[in-house]
């Protein structure tokens, strides 16, 4: 059955370690900057339902990536992550974030 509402989930993994990137806080904003919500991810690097009935439109995810390697001992080169996409109406939209010190990507996932 297809979603009625637009929703959001995330996952971050830590591709130098291997592993899912726990304890990374995030916040998903408007392109105002009007925050709709904020997380941290699981032992699993996931944010399995960050925000659900979100509005069609432009939306960004900040992921705060300088205080998780920072908690680390680590040093990164992107204090920060902002990830800027276009939500579609009435279905699940999944961004997860492959993080490195020096690199990251993204994708639409599912």
């Amino acid at each position: 059955m297809a979603a009625t509402t637009a929703s959001l989930s995330t996952h971050v993994l830590d591709t130098a370690a291997g592993r899912p990137a726990a304890g990374v806080a995030v916040t998903l904003e408007t392109s105002d900057g009007t925050v709709l919500a904020e997380a941290v991810t699981d032992a699993d690097g996931r944010i399995g339902d960050l925000a659900a009935d979100l509005p069609a439109g432009a939306l960004r995810l900040r992921f705060d990536t300088g205080a998780w390697y920072a908690a680390r001992g680590e040093v990164t080169f992107y204090p920060e992550v902002v990830v800027a996409f276009t939500l579609s109406a009435a279905e699940h939209h999944h961004v997860p974030l492959l993080l490195s010190p020096f690199g990251y990507s993204t994708y639409r996932g599912s």
